[in-house]
């Protein structure tokens, strides 16, 4: 308890150099000889923005206190690997083309694309739909970093991050920061302009224990205290940059008790499962195909399906010929399980995108930002064109806008 108050009084002398300047007030920063303050994006998966404020996160807290914070939606399906693309490229995964954590493509036949199996996610096919921040950078010119990020491994036209880790899960976030800190001790203009940094501990207890655990604030404090002191040494290193802490999902308590089998909805043998859980993806079996949409447009208790043609639009979902041809949507806290499968327990997320347990947390500190704000809840394809205007490059097409941050910024930023 005394070394995290040793460091929250650290970050209230660090963090308050630029959160107190007045909102037109321009600030001095030097951490590259030119251009803007360096944008790190920090991931902390499964984080619902209701884990702040419980005594756990006083880093967070402060900064959320001292910047703009709200909740933010997630796209659907609320799950990992499609929300971090769409973090980075302002792309609903429908555009991006990672439609799901586990997905099958008609163009890359034989192949699945699986986070669970580890399969395909370094294989450049998958990823080719979309060209996420550190790309551009890159060939603009602009040193990136990336301390872990879905995507992050796979080279794009021959370009790859400046500085990236391959993803291990068993690296602490604690190493994690002291990987970007040293990022970080480089003189000038070798250090890197945009920075990546992901935690995945929250999400894993909250899956393993469920969201209101002990497990879970035991999780955000580790994260807490590293990112307390990814602040404090950047602070030591001179270096004051904009931060954009966000998460990718909330989470949600499953049980056993509320297990809806897919055989239940079709016959085994007229359907193909590509994935379950919270949503299932169904592909008919040859032959089967009005079998199984006949199956499954009858009436069944939480949850709905659609053919991909039908899913209703607030999702925009159901374009990418990676989708299965049938969604099925669980009701929130009811689990969709296939033939064999343990039953669950804990918590799960991948729900409707618009059910307040699936919020996502978005905090903004530094420079760019206002302080003491609360942001109305926005979509999370905001956050590319926002980046990318920290960064001062121009978007590529995307489904964001930096709209919803207008009243949060200053200096340069508040006439954009």
């Amino acid at each position: 308890m005394m070394r995290r108050l040793a460091l929250l009084a650290t970050i209230l002398v660090t963090i308050p150099l630029a959160a107190c300047q007045d909102d037109a007030a321009p600030s001095s920063v030097t951490p590259l000889s030119n251009g803007p303050p360096p944008v790190i994006l920090i991931s902390i998966d499964g984080f619902r923005p209701d884990y702040l404020h419980r005594g756990d996160t006083p880093t967070l807290d402060h900064l959320a206190e001292t910047g703009v914070s709200g909740a933010m939606r997630p796209a659907f399906p609320s799950v990992t690997f499609p929300n971090h693309t769409t973090l980075v490229t302002g792309l609903t995964p429908d555009h991006h083309g990672i439609v799901s954590n586990t997905m099958r493509d008609p163009a890359i036949p034989g192949e699945t694309f699986s986070v669970g199996k580890r399969t395909g996610l370094n294989d450049p096919r998958w990823w080719a739909g979309s060209e996420p921040v550190w790309i551009t950078a890159e060939a603009h010119g602009l040193r990136t970093a990336t301390m872990f990020w879905p995507g992050s491994e796979v080279p794009f036209h021959g370009l790859r991050p400046h500085d990236w880790r391959a993803f291990d899960p068993q690296v602490t976030p604690q190493e994690r920061v002291d990987q970007v800190l040293a990022w970080f001790r480089r003189p000038g203009n070798a250090r890197p302009a945009f920075t990546t940094l992901y935690f995945d501990g929250v999400d894993h207890a909250g899956h393993k224990y469920g969201p209101d655990s002990a497990a879970v604030r035991r999780a955000a404090r580790k994260v807490d205290d590293a990112i307390g002191a990814l602040v404090a040494g950047l602070g030591d290193e001179g270096v004051t940059p904009d931060l954009i802490i966000v998460s990718d999902h909330g989470m949600t308590a499953i049980s056993p008790k509320r297990v809806i089998p897919l055989t239940d909805l079709a016959p085994a043998d007229d359907m193909e499962i590509v994935t379950s859980g919270a949503y299932a993806g169904l592909d008919p079996r040859p032959g089967h195909e009005h079998a199984l949409a006949t199956a499954l447009a009858r009436p069944h208790a939480h949850v709905q399906c659609w053919p991909k043609s039908r899913i209703p639009a607030r999702f925009a979902y159901g374009q990418n010929p990676r989708v299965p041809a049938f969604l099925c949507l669980a009701q929130t806290g009811w689990m969709l399980t296939a033939p064999g499968a343990h039953p669950p327990s804990g918590g799960t997320h991948g729900y409707d995108n618009a059910d307040p347990a699936m919020a996502a947390l978005f905090i903004g500190h530094g420079p760019a930002f206002a302080s003491d704000k609360t942001i109305p809840e926005f979509d999370n394809v905001d956050i590319y064109p926002l980046t990318m205007e920290l960064l001062g490059l121009m978007p590529l097409p995307d489904d964001g806008t930096v709209t919803p941050f207008a009243p949060y910024l200053r200096g340069v930023y508040a006439n954009f």
